[in-house]
């Protein structure tokens, strides 16, 4: 009884001074929004992924970060939530609305769903479901390497999104010429190696998506400070241990090795990323099902690069 009277009058001191927020966002309240969320955002008959992670700083306060169609994760300073609701805002990053963008979601079980308002006023609708871990239960068996590229045609590789496509085969090299389409594979893949080159001119930027979701960067970063928006990095959450790129112009290499979320990433015969989880999709993932295989995806809408030598080794079943 003395517990009980001790709280209301806890809750009662914190009403009259005005802080039934922080009651809003009390730890039991909030517990279950707190975690990573798959997105899908619906604009008309188009949809396109998203994603979300909320945690929490110190007791109560809800922060977390945001990655939509384009750009890379953005913080989120602080997420308002009460009776089941959440509200947060967020500047614009590449959006050309210098306004921030607005967000109001609902949590029912593991289902979210809600609005966002872009810098503009246009209000567009998403829902998501809570991402899977992605845990593997043992060590991934290799099967054997598959050879993506044929070094003379784009046999079992297609153009997609916006803008013609600008890639060619010749003399064992894949060449995108400007920028145009994207290009993925046919096939798809789950846990798996990858091996490929890359050459890329003074200034230009392009990207190999794992799944289909994860880019890792491509970009001339000859001394450059290591970071993930640029060579060597999982764009927007993961930076490489040092930059080893070569001078733009150069034949470079990689070999990565994702198992789950769980990415190893050697650059140029440096290992830069040992065994770190990738938090979820970045800008310009093809979709949000992170628990599904999904394809090798190289970026064309930036601009000239080449590919050569391009090997994945899946795990067996």
């Amino acid at each position: 009884m003395i517990v009980r009277v001790a709280f209301g009058a806890a809750v009662a001191a914190l009403l009259a001074a005005g802080h039934s927020d922080m009651l809003a966002q009390s730890p039991a309240a909030s517990d279950a929004l707190l975690g990573r969320w798959d997105l899908v955002v619906q604009r008309g008959t188009q949809t396109s992924p998203s994603w979300l992670e909320v945690e929490r700083s110190g007791t109560a306060t809800l922060v977390g970060q945001f990655v939509g169609s384009g750009g890379s994760a953005r913080p989120i300073a602080r997420i308002d939530f009460k009776d089941g609701t959440f509200r947060f805002a967020i500047p614009p990053q590449w959006e050309s609305n210098p306004a921030d963008i607005t967000f109001e979601g609902r949590l029912d079980g593991e289902r979210l769903t809600g609005s966002m308002t872009m810098g503009d006023g246009q209000k567009v609708a998403w829902s998501g479901t809570r991402a899977p871990s992605l845990r593997r239960a043992g060590r991934p068996v290799w099967g054997e390497p598959v050879t993506l590229f044929n070094g003379k045609s784009l046999d079992g590789w297609q153009p997609l999104g916006r803008g013609d496509s600008q890639w060619s085969a010749a003399g064992g090299v894949l060449q995108n010429a400007k920028s145009g389409a994207n290009l993925v594979t046919a096939g798809k893949f789950d846990d798996f190696k990858l091996h490929l080159e890359f050459r890329v001119p003074k200034g230009a930027n392009s990207g190999v998506y794992l799944r289909g979701r994860y880019e890792l960067q491509i970009d001339d970063a000859t001394g450059l400070e290591p970071s993930s928006h640029h060579l060597g990095g999982v764009y927007g959450f993961i930076a490489p241990s040092e930059n080893v790129a070569r001078a733009a112009g150069e034949w470079q290499s990689m070999d990565v090795t994702l198992v789950g979320r769980m990415l190893t990433y050697e650059l140029n015969g440096t290992m830069i990323i040992v065994n770190r989880e990738i938090p979820g999709i970045t800008g310009g993932a093809l979709d949000s099902a992170e628990a599904q295989p999904g394809p090798l995806y190289l970026q064309g809408d930036h601009g000239p690069v080449d590919y050569r030598n391009i090997v994945i080794t899946p795990a067996k079943k």
